[in-house]
């Protein structure tokens, strides 16, 4: 009779679940190429008077020369310099001073730059964005500038940051052959090496039409905002040099690695780092529906088991990140005052295991499924977040409909499929144990 109620509680849920997702908002959209190449993906949106405006370049740290890594997101701070038609230092103040908000951010994958603005704001952003693809200021005052600027954000975010090192630490050791073997932040000294030239080169490479989208969302009539991409983008030329795309294949992992890395911190963490299949593939879905298991909200595995009723960990957490390329699962803790790091490892290691070798329950499966619904619905609540989202599933899957279609993928997820694939990827021979470690635990 338990059994039987239960059942029909999850059949209610699963029903009310799949209602609720047939019910969600379509995002309507329209795209098209220019004849330089560049995409465009239109969004119109009159439920408030603004516009936002992104353009995604295909081009992250991993597009990079080994001996040159850093340049990714070095440009994405060069670029804000101005421009043969903006001054120096004038391009923050002209959004801010239109009522507007900018900003960008460099992956591994891609550069993404972006503003929100009033809506009657539009043509001024859609000529800045034209003037940074052509007429970007890329001299050697800009270069010198910027160069203290990154060694600054390098010093305070990551070397300075208790734990800033964790990602570099993960995926050095992590990958043997594969660009993401190094990070965005990349290393100094190949900024302080690099040539005006090579600078110079690298825009001429990456920062073409032919290798961008163009995304605009909000209070815009869309007659119009096409009369203004022309007149803005029509005629910058596209890119003639071959735009380098890494197809490098990490070998598979056979045997479980185990580093240990000290640093400025006061108490001891343990990473464990699974390699993963890139984005949208089944598995990559099914591994974003586990590490949220292990890890969202106060009822999580992790946050029950090892905080809550161990007290073994102070912070704990697990997360996929979305990469293009088969990318890096992560799961980590810090330690409590006076625990070890073996025993929060195992701690760890035992609800990995679960997931492993036993289902998820009925119930639990669906709060996972209402979980990933509100999560994936809410991203697109803000305009900003659906000109993300759609210059996103254009540049790595080719598709933007993704954004209205995304969700079946997850519904699709079976409980057997979770145990199934955390068996293939969660086992230690395709993981990599890191203790990050107090320098005041190491022997002298």
């Amino acid at each position: 009779m338990v059994k039987q109620k239960a059942f029909s509680v999850w059949m209610l849920g699963a029903m009310l679940f799949a209602g609720r997702a047939m019910a969600q908002t379509k995002i309507n959209f329209s795209e098209y190429t220019l004849p330089n190449g560049l995409h465009v993906i239109l969004h119109e949106d009159h439920s408030t008077p603004i516009v936002a405006v992104g353009v995604m370049y295909h081009v992250g740290s991993k597009n990079e020369d080994p001996q040159r890594t850093g340049f990714a997101h070095f440009f994405e701070h060069l670029l804000f310099e101005g421009s043969e038609n903006i001054g120096r230092g004038e391009y923050m103040k002209l959004v801010q001073a239109a009522g507007g908000q900018l900003n960008a951010n460099t992956t591994q994958d891609r550069t993404y730059y972006y503003e929100v603005l009033p809506s009657n704001q539009l043509e001024l952003a859609l000529w800045m964005e034209s003037e940074r693809m052509l007429h970007a200021k890329i001299d050697t005052i800009g270069v010198e500038t910027q160069r203290k600027v990154v060694k600054e954000e390098k010093k305070q975010r990551y070397d300075n940051t208790p734990y800033g090192q964790l990602l570099s630490v993960v995926y050095e050791n992590e990958f043997t052959k594969h660009p993401y073997r190094w990070t965005p932040i990349g290393k100094e000294q190949y900024i302080d090496q690099a040539k005006l030239s090579e600078f110079m080169d690298f825009y001429k490479t990456f920062y073409v039409p032919n290798n961008a989208v163009l995304v605009i969302g909000g209070d815009i009539d869309e007659a119009k905002t096409k009369a203004y991409i022309s007149k803005y983008f029509g005629d910058i030329p596209r890119g003639t040099k071959a735009i380098p795309r890494p197809d490098v294949v990490e070998p598979e992992q056979t045997a479980e690695k185990r580093v240990t890395f000290y640093d400025n911190v006061q108490l001891p963490a343990v990473i464990l780092a699974y390699h993963m299949p890139k984005m949208g593939t089944e598995d990559n879905y099914a591994i974003q529906l586990l590490t949220q298991l292990l890890s969202q909200g106060k009822s999580s595995r992790f946050q029950k088991a090892i905080v809550d009723e161990q007290q073994k960990a102070l912070a704990v957490g697990a997360f996929a990140i979305p990469n293009e390329d088969p990318g890096v699962a992560m799961m980590f803790g810090i330690a409590g005052a006076g625990v070890k790091p073996e025993d929060l490892e195992k701690s760890m290691e035992t609800e990995v295991d679960k997931v492993m070798n036993s289902l998820v329950s009925e119930e639990e499966f669906q709060k996972l499924r209402n979980q990933t619904e509100n999560d994936f619905i809410s991203q697109n609540q803000r305009v900003s977040g659906i000109v993300d989202n759609l210059a996103t599933y254009y540049t790595f899957l080719g598709n933007a409909n993704l954004i209205n279609t995304e969700l079946q993928q997850y519904n699709k997820i079976t409980r057997e499929d979770l145990k199934r694939v955390a068996a293939k990827y969660f086992n230690k021979n395709n993981r990599l144990v890191v203790y990050y470690l107090p320098k005041s635990m190491e022997k002298k």
